[in-house]
């Protein structure tokens, strides 16, 4: 690790922390730095923190599954991106470009239809990919399912539980520990597959197994949030102009900066507004000029 990936990640994982006691502080309901840190003490040490409960409360029951989603979720788009991007060798493509967000999608809004439990809604999203959700929109409850389904197509994490980290992060990290592994041959066939196979790399098994890891955490972050854009795409930029093309270097820092985006935007999300924005919405309105900055700015190719 180069003294500038060191001072990148270390500023990233920073920036995370920042993200982190943010999310926890503000809100409807404040939450003061101090209680904050009596809370996380009373968690740590195991001794009571003198907190109200209802404090202690909002902080694991309501803001922590929200804040651990948003975590898993950013850090998964943003991997992802990474894996896309460096496979495909085109710096513009994201999760979305063999159509898994959509398919993870029409999947789980058939689990909301049928109102399945949350780890049959999310077994759907990785599986299901036939049906078009305009045949859903016409028979869901215009006043219950519709708009349920609608928002959470937008992006959302106002439902996150327990639940759903505990179904979605085991396929997040069993999609992470695949692209850590290939990471030295994910950079070998970002030179082309006549190069790749020269120096022996199975260039169509790394390829499948690369797409098959990148659409599993994807599928995995869309079962629990919805369809969020930019994250997958933006954030792999930033990454790679701070720390490079290599792999194994550009997708944890990719990851941690999903991560800490994705939970800033969230924190805005339910606090901007007295009706909480759409997580979509918001990474559009942010990403789009980020992104357009980044291009005009940028004068290197993205290797």
């Amino acid at each position: 690790m180069t003294a500038r990936t060191a001072w990148v990640a270390a500023g990233a994982l920073a920036a995370l922390a920042v993200a982190v006691a943010l999310a926890f502080a503000v809100g409807r309901y404040p939450v003061a730095p101090g209680d904050l840190g009596a809370i996380l003490w009373s968690k740590v040490s195991g001794t009571p923190s003198g907190v109200a409960p209802t404090v202690e409360a909002i902080v694991w029951s309501v803001r922590g599954p929200r804040i651990g989603a948003a975590l898993a979720v950013g850090a998964a788009l943003a991997a992802a991106g990474a894996a896309y991007q460096s496979l495909f060798r085109n710096p513009l493509v994201s999760p979305d470009i063999l159509g898994v967000s959509g398919g993870a999608a029409v999947g789980a809004v058939l689990g909301i239809f049928l109102a399945l439990p949350i780890l049959a809604i999310q077994g759907l999203a990785f599986a299901f990919g036939l049906v078009a959700v305009a045949m859903l929109k016409v028979l869901a409850d215009p006043y219950n399912q519709l708009p349920a389904i609608t928002f959470w197509l937008l992006g959302s994490l106002a439902g996150a539980a327990p639940a759903d980290l505990a179904s979605a992060l085991p396929a997040i990290a069993i999609g992470l520990v695949p692209l850590w592994l290939l990471r030295w041959r994910v950079n070998l066939l970002s030179l082309g597959d006549e190069e790749a196979r020269a120096m022996g790399v199975e260039t169509t098994r790394v390829r499948l197994a690369v797409i098959a890891s990148a659409t599993l955490m994807t599928a995995a972050a869309v079962s629990i949030s919805g369809i969020i854009g930019w994250i997958g795409l933006v954030i792999p930029h930033f990454a790679r102009l701070a720390v490079g093309p290599d792999f194994s270097r550009l997708m944890p820092v990719s990851a941690i900066l999903g991560a800490a985006f994705l939970l800033l935007v969230d924190t805005l999300a339910r606090t901007t507004a007295r009706i909480e924005i759409p997580l979509g919405v918001l990474t559009a309105f942010v990403g789009t000029p980020l992104f357009l900055w980044q291009l005009v700015r940028s004068r290197r190719s993205w290797q």
